[in-house]
Order: structure tokens, then C-alpha cells, then sequence
């Protein structure tokens, strides 16, 4: 699991170990993972802590090597570490552009180059990708978000295509929730050197993000909704149910060449 330390990622971690699984845990806060990996340790659960940059080819192939070496093999696969940036499409600085991109979108690329051929190989295991109800909308002041989120569901859905001509097994889920309290509200804590905060990281439109992203579910009812959808081989997993109609909105602007709805969820 990617973005292990806290969130979403965190909580899979903590389902999974519940579960009786075996867990790698990886994440590029490293105080922050090892913490959560000694509380998860704590509990009775064999964990297996990593410091991951996952835009980074290598920093992704060498967790799997450490999980291999490890544990054998890999069974499930969660590319889950996110990070956002706002701000009006034309105002947001190159710099953030290749930083979420490189987390949001290489992230996943770098996980399914990595664990996807080891599933294969073995005839058998789940990949799960988080996405976003960003990846199926285009909410204002969220491009370069969403950008990346339509990318992680389109590689997701392609991926799901591609092992079922290739006749394989492996299975593959996206995850596409709306607000979930978890820090990405913060995710200037994570900021890479060469790109520096700048002025989308403050503001009422940050202000706003947080108190919604504050309102939403717990993660451990992502987490649960995560498994189930493993268990059932089920592709999409939306844990906001009542976004589905706005999904519909924008599907019928596209099918009717109309105008982008400005606010499909009303």
C-alpha cells in the first residue's frame, strides 16, 4: 500500500492487517510510516515499512524487491499516494503540474510496472488504484487533480482490458470517492524542493477544500469498501453513492455536445 502513513492508505493497511494479511507499507513521510508501522506492529501484525517515493521508477522497484525478498510475493497492490494543488488552470505553476503528476499519475504507472508482471507470472492477486470522483468529474479550481485522476481511471479500465485479453486472472479495481478526511488538505508538507509552495497553496479556495475534505467519511469505511470490492472482482468502488448522478450529468453533456455543467452535483 502506497501513501501507507495515514489516510486512506492507512486505514487499508489496518483492514488488511485485521484481515490476517502480511503488509508492506510505504509512504515518503518517514516518521509519519514509522509510527503508523509501529502501531500496526503493535497490534499483533506483520508489517514490512518502506520509504517510498513512488515517482520514482526505482524507489517503487526496489519495495517490491524488499516485499518479495521478504514475504515471497505480493498478493494485493494498492496504488494510493496522492497529493492536490489548486487553483485556476491557467495560474497553476509548472512546477506543481509535474510534482501531482508525478505522484497522482507516475505513482500508479511505476506501481503497475513494478507488481503487475509478478501477478501474472504467479496467475493470481488485485490491483487497486485510487482514483477519485475527480477522475469522473472536472470540479473548477481542481485541474491539474483531476487531470491526473481521469489518467489513473483510464489506465485503471485499460489495465482491467488488457488482462482479460491476456487471458490472466489478476483482478482490478479503481477507487473513486468523494470527501475523505485525510491530510491532503496538507499536501504542501510533501513538497519536493524544486517545486516550492507558492500562492494556490493558501487562500480561501484551500480554506474551503479543507473543511469539506474535514466533513467527509472515515477512512475505515473506504478501507471496508475496498475489500468488498476486492472479494467481489468488482472494477469501480464509489463510497459516495450519491455522486452517481452527477456522473450522469456530465455523461449526458458529453452525449449531447452541451456545455460543461459548472456544478453536476447541484
Amino acid at each position: 500500500v502506497t501513501g501507507a502513513a495515514s489516510g486512506i492508505g492507512l486505514a487499508v493497511c489496518r483492514k488488511a492487517a485485521a484481515e490476517g494479511m502480511r503488509v508492506v507499507m510505504a509512504d515518503v513521510e518517514e516518521p509519519a510510516l514509522e509510527s503508523a508501522a509501529d502501531d500496526l506492529a503493535g497490534d499483533g501484525a506483520e508489517v514490512l515499512p518502506g520509504v517510498t517515493d513512488v515517482s520514482e521508477a526505482a524507489s517503487v522497484t526496489a519495495l517490491r524487491d524488499a516485499a518479495v525478498e521478504r514475504f515471497g510475493t505480493v498478493h494485493l497492490v494498492h496504488n494510493n499516494a496522492g497529493v492536490s494543488a489548486s487553483g485556476p488552470v491557467w495560474s497553476v505553476p509548472e512546477e506543481d503540474w509535474r510534482w501531482v503528476i508525478g505522484v497522482n499519475l507516475f505513482g500508479v504507472v511505476h506501481g503497475i510496472r513494478a507488481f503487475v508482471p509478478l501477478l501474472v507470472d504467479q496467475g493470481e492477486g488485485h490491483v487497486v488504484n485510487t482514483g477519485s470522483l475527480a477522475g469522473l468529474l472536472t470540479p473548477p479550481f481542481m485541474g491539474v487533480y483531476n487531470a491526473t485522476k481521469h489518467a489513473v481511471v483510464a489506465i485503471s479500465e485499460t489495465l482491467h482490458k488488457d488482462l482479460q485479453v491476456a487471458g490472466s486472472p489478476v483482478g482490478v479495481s479503481v477507487l473513486c470517492p468523494g470527501f475523505v478526511r485525510t491530510g491532503i488538505g496538507h499536501s504542501e508538507r510533501n513538497r519536493p524542493s524544486w517545486a516550492p509552495a507558492t500562492a494556490t497553496d493558501g487562500g480561501p479556495l484551500l480554506d474551503m477544500g479543507r473543511q469539506l475534505v474535514a466533513a467527509g467519511i472515515d477512512p475505515s469505511v473506504v478501507a471496508g469498501a475496498v475489500f468488498d470490492a476486492v472479494r467481489d472482482d468488482r472494477f469501480y468502488i464509489f463510497t459516495h453513492p450519491e455522486t452517481k448522478p452527477a456522473v450522469a450529468v456530465r455523461a449526458k453533456d458529453i452525449l449531447e455536445e452541451r456545455q460543461p455543467t459548472v456544478n453536476p452535483l447541484g
